[in-house]
């Protein structure tokens, strides 16, 4: 028994490790914890953390690369367009820039991907917001302009 319990703490230290790595939240480590049906990175049974582990650090290493590269250019992709609809000059360094800071990474290539997703939705409904907008303001000026103005003679 003691044996296992040197494993299940190895791993448990890898998961922390591979967490920290890749810049995990205490709610984002409680939310893959919650995946298993436990509260607690602790309370995960060997076997989950070896699952939870090798999943953990395919993402560090690159696996499923492809979806963490999909979704950073999604994300730079809304904020550039957001930017472009209010005027704003855009370059690769600004669009990483703002995401950083509105995340709190320091880093562009440690968001992590729900943070990603996040950004990306969260800047994609800005833009529509401005198109509603915009769509709204010329839609009232175009109606006050078929109204008749005060004092007009009518024909």
């Amino acid at each position: 028994m003691k044996t296992m319990d040197k494993i299940h703490g190895g791993l448990l230290r890898k998961f922390h490790a591979l967490c920290g790595a890749l810049g995990l939240t205490v709610d984002e480590k409680r939310a893959i914890a919650g995946g298993y049906g436990v509260e607690s990175s602790a309370d995960l049974d060997t076997h989950a953390l070896i699952d939870v582990c090798a999943a953990l650090a395919r993402r560090l290493e690159g696996g499923g690369g492809g979806e963490m590269d999909a979704a950073r250019k999604r994300a730079m992709a809304a904020i550039g367009g957001y930017l472009r609809k209010v005027n704003r000059a855009s370059d690769a360094a600004i669009i990483k820039g703002i995401a950083c800071r509105v995340t709190g990474y320091a880093s562009f290539n440690k968001i992590p991907l729900e943070r990603l997703r996040n950004v990306y939705h969260a800047f994609l409904n800005k833009q529509k917001d401005i198109d509603g907008a915009e769509a709204e303001a010329t839609r009232a000026y175009l109606e006050s302009l078929s109204r008749p103005r005060p004092g007009a003679v009518l024909n």
